[in-house]
């Protein structure tokens, strides 16, 4: 009985996981314990996030294990300093919308030590993306974007198979669904604003990943992980058009757009990582480099339905690039029931200046976590806090009607809460 209130449970949250969305693009916040050291998981993979950040670990875990949590993110939002095609020339500030947000994580895994199987279930939210600038009507980049949401989950049912007490291998099989929202405020010298349009769809994507744990010796572990890439083909999204300029009523204009729907492909990436733990008494020290393939985020294709003079197709070029993160952690084990951790991410961006637009005005950046977990007979708690110091970025690649000259600055924190119950 207490086995199905907790599926139920699970199912429960499940279901509503994709109705809560995230700020970056992606996002590695699949568990507090792995925050708390820098996301250097792959190797250690001892918890039931090991779905997300290496399936092969579920061999680690005894029983029955669930854990559910949360990652609470504030963006104070990005400051830019320059000017754009609508500044006139004059060097302008703006900012973009404080935004806060919350990223679920819940899992599910069970192990059998007399077969060596052991099979898991994971929802999680792996991409994401919210920018809003303040004003539709005279943001210095409405003609660009006014507002960009991206919002996904993944169901990830796992099974691992411990070949030996040195090896496991796992594997999964990932369903997306996701959800994308774009506004933007044509301008059209010297007629001003002519319309403020808003596309919104969604789409189901499927993928899978991968992952092998060799443990050499009792304190040396090895994990490798690799999560497919996937594809969001929005078709036939909702398109709404507010605020027509009056000289579409004198036909200066043409047609007004009305009556159409809107279609867009978002490429997410694959990614790839390798990490190194050792323990040396009650210290464990994690190393991960983890590589993010994005080069295959090339274009960001919008098309429309009954198009009119003034509302065209867009196949906005990205040519972003392979980037590799690199990740530290470390965990103290002060009592049997306390641990402390710690952990610094290099972390580059894969955006390059010359594509680079007000959606996502990315940069290099320094993570810094702390986290602790308790536990209390079969439940474990654990916290994790995140500060993502951002470098200042400039970038000069205003021409025609996009771009920007001028330099970014920002940085978030992010706090993360998981309650797991082993039976």
């Amino acid at each position: 009985m207490r086995l199905w209130r907790v599926l139920s449970l699970f199912l429960v949250l499940m279901l509503t996981a994709g109705k809560v969305f995230a700020a970056g693009f992606r996002l590695p916040e699949a568990g507090a314990k792995a925050m708390g050291m820098g996301f250097a998981f792959v190797a250690q993979a001892d918890d039931p996030s090991a779905i997300y950040f290496n399936p092969a670990g579920l061999t680690q875990l005894e029983g029955y294990n669930f854990m559910a949590g949360a990652t609470y993110v504030s963006q104070p939002g990005s400051k830019f300093s320059g000017i754009t095609p609508l500044t006139g020339g004059q060097h302008e500030t703006e900012r973009q919308k404080a935004l806060t947000y919350l990223i679920p994580n819940m899992y599910f895994t069970s192990m059998n030590k007399e077969n060596g199987i052991a099979w898991g279930v994971g929802v999680f939210v792996p991409y994401g993306l919210g920018q809003q600038y303040k004003s539709w009507s005279d943001s210095i980049f409405r003609n660009q974007t006014v507002k960009i949401e991206l919002m996904t989950f993944v169901l990830n049912p796992t099974i691992a198979y411990k070949v030996n007490e040195y090896f496991s291998i796992g594997a999964g099989i990932n369903y997306m669904h996701g959800r994308a929202n774009l506004g933007q405020t044509p301008v059209l010298a010297p007629l001003g604003n002519l319309y403020n349009l808003e596309l919104d769809g969604s789409d189901d994507a499927w993928g899978y990943n991968m992952g092998i744990l060799i443990k050499p010796t009792q304190n040396l572990r090895i994990g490798v992980s690799y999560r497919s890439a996937f594809e969001l083909k929005i078709k036939n999204g909702d398109v709404t058009i507010r605020n027509l300029n009056p000289y579409y009523n004198t036909g200066l204009l043409g047609a007004a757009p009305s009556n159409m729907t809107g279609s867009a492909t978002v490429n997410m990436p694959a990614t790839f990582a390798i990490g190194v733990a050792y323990t040396i008494d009650r210290l464990t020290l994690e190393a991960n480099a983890d590589w993010t393939l994005w080069s295959k985020y090339k274009k960001l294709p919008i098309s429309f339905s009954n198009q009119v003079p003034t509302l065209t197709n867009q196949d906005l070029e990205k040519n972003w690039k392979d980037v590799c993160a690199l990740r530290f952690g470390m965990q103290y084990q002060v009592t049997d029931p306390l641990a402390l951790r710690a952990g610094v991410v290099y972390d580059p961006s894969p955006v390059p200046k010359e594509t680079m637009g007000p959606e996502l005005p990315d940069s290099y950046r320094m993570n810094y976590m702390i986290g602790a977990g308790y536990k209390v007979g079969s439940w474990t708690i654990d916290t994790a806090f995140m500060y993502i110091d951002k470098s200042n970025r400039t970038v000069n690649n205003m021409s025609g009607n996009t771009g920007f000259n001028g330099t970014w600055t920002g940085n978030a924190w992010l706090a993360g809460l998981d309650i797991s119950y082993r039976f």
